[in-house]
């Protein structure tokens, strides 16, 4: 199920995100594909995150950790499902690999003086 108007109510979510460590993601592209972090495949699932859930996630999942990049992928073609997380919050996940070619780009995720992320604009 590709992620279309049924899947997030009142919206179509071209571009999703991913966080991961500058290493974990340099191996997925030596591999050809993105398998997930130790954490995915725990889950059973790669969880990502909408363009307004980037902050929180980056804030609760990873903060204060360096040498992060956020990865925006386009959901065309891909088998999400959009599920319940953070007070209901509906958030995108892949039961896959992630095929590379639906990578858009890569961009660092610094910390600030403050210890906390700074995310690019995002699409």
């Amino acid at each position: 199920m590709a992620a279309v108007e049924r899947d997030v109510p009142g919206a179509v979510i071209a571009t999703i995100y991913k966080i991961a460590p500058e290493t974990l993601w340099r191996e997925a592209v030596e591999q050809g594909a993105f398998t997930g972090s130790p954490v995915d495949v725990q889950d059973g699932f790669i969880h990502f995150s909408t363009a307004a859930q980037v902050y929180a996630t980056a804030a609760r999942h990873f903060a204060g950790a360096a040498d992060l990049v956020l990865v925006a992928i386009a959901t065309a073609g891909l088998d999400l499902r959009w599920e319940p997380s953070r007070g209901g919050d509906l958030f995108p996940h892949l039961y896959e690999a992630l095929p590379l070619t639906a990578v858009q780009w890569v961009k660092p995720l610094p910390l600030d003086a403050n210890g906390r992320h700074v995310v690019p604009v995002l699409d």
